[in-house]
């Protein structure tokens, strides 16, 4: 019995086993340490070989999803195979008798994970039949997780471009928005449209804080980057809520709502993938507003309300360069 061997195959499965449990089940935990680290590498590593190019990163979200799965595997794959390397007598050759080797340990393992049928090794004696069981028993549960995981994470890739594209189409700037609503005498349809962004947003935010993988799906669309939506959303809700005369406000409680979300979207995506120190966003501007007939404030007023959003829009500018996209720069028409 090989005590060293045994240990660390149970040393790899524990970390696999709850790295696997906590990226998958765990819906208030994000992902695992191991998967967390796995990730933010990576993606990191991309950026810098792609150079920022959109369609190239287009492909790390993918690329990371895989490799999540095949470390997984690896390390259950490795571990299992340590842990029969435990006993130079776990494993039988059935057509010979004779003592089996290392690449046999690891055939017999992969084979019995993947319940591929007889492959000419058996476990020798109770306990090491009991062991191949929970082999199988894990494969299994590894392939359920993987594939309902798997098929989660697209669904939420969608729900994020979908919610893009919902905000893009009414303007890739927070002043273009505005425009857009404003009838001549009101934000009368606004409303409805926020209300539905916001939902579409507090979704999302949930899916990110179940699937923080999401972040690292770029789009090689610039209308369909979440992220960048975000940024136009908030800057429309801010001309809304502090460069408005109240009495031409749409209802108070869907801006502080829209407010509210994005917040909530940010504290999810916190410490995991921004730092807001340093540059703040460019100063987002009334004049394009102004220039459509809308009624605003003044400029000083509208001024010192932006000077109480620094931090939030830095943090914003974070993401949004985090993504590798360019702020949305609104200008007067």
């Amino acid at each position: 019995m090989s005590l060293g061997y045994l240990l660390l195959g149970v040393l790899l499965l524990v970390i696999a086993t709850v790295d696997i449990l906590w990226t998958t089940l765990w819906i208030e935990g994000g992902a695992g340490p191991l998967t967390s680290r796995l990730m933010d590498g990576t993606w990191r590593t991309l950026r810098r070989l792609t150079n920022g190019n959109s369609y190239l990163l287009s492909l790390a979200g993918p690329f990371i999803l895989v490799n999540s799965l095949a470390v997984w595997i690896a390390l259950l794959w490795t571990g299992w195979t340590f842990v029969f390397a435990g006993s130079a007598t776990s494993l039988i050759n059935t057509t010979t008798g004779s003592s089996v080797s290392w690449l046999d340990q690891l055939y017999f393992t992969g084979y019995a994970m993947f319940t591929l049928g007889n492959g000419g090794f058996a476990p020798n004696g109770g306990i090491w039949q009991i062991v191949t069981v929970l082999v199988t028993a894990n494969g299994m549960l590894f392939v359920t997780l993987s594939v309902t995981y798997v098929l989660s994470v697209l669904g939420a890739v969608t729900q994020k471009r979908s919610f893009a594209i919902g905000v893009t189409g009414l303007g890739t700037r927070g002043g273009e928005v505005i425009r857009a609503a404003w009838n001549g005498q009101e934000f009368e349809e606004l409303p409805l449209l926020l209300n539905t962004h916001i939902t579409e947003l507090n979704r999302l935010t949930s899916n990110h804080k179940a699937y923080p993988i999401l972040h690292y799906f770029h789009s090689a669309r610039s209308d369909a980057a979440a992220i960048t939506s975000i940024a136009v959303l908030d800057d429309a809700l801010t001309i809304l809520h502090v460069g408005i005369p109240n009495q031409h406000q749409p209802s108070n409680i869907i801006l502080e709502s829209g407010r509210s979300s994005i917040e909530s979207y940010l504290k999810t995506l916190h410490g995991s993938f921004v730092d807001p120190e340093g540059r703040t966003p460019p100063p987002l501007s009334l004049d394009s507003v102004r220039n459509a007939g809308i009624p605003t404030v003044s400029e000083s007023e509208f001024e010192t309300a932006l000077d109480d959003l620094k931090m939030r829009r830095r943090t914003l500018l974070e993401l949004v360069e985090s993504d590798e996209r360019q702020w949305p720069t609104d200008s007067p028409s």
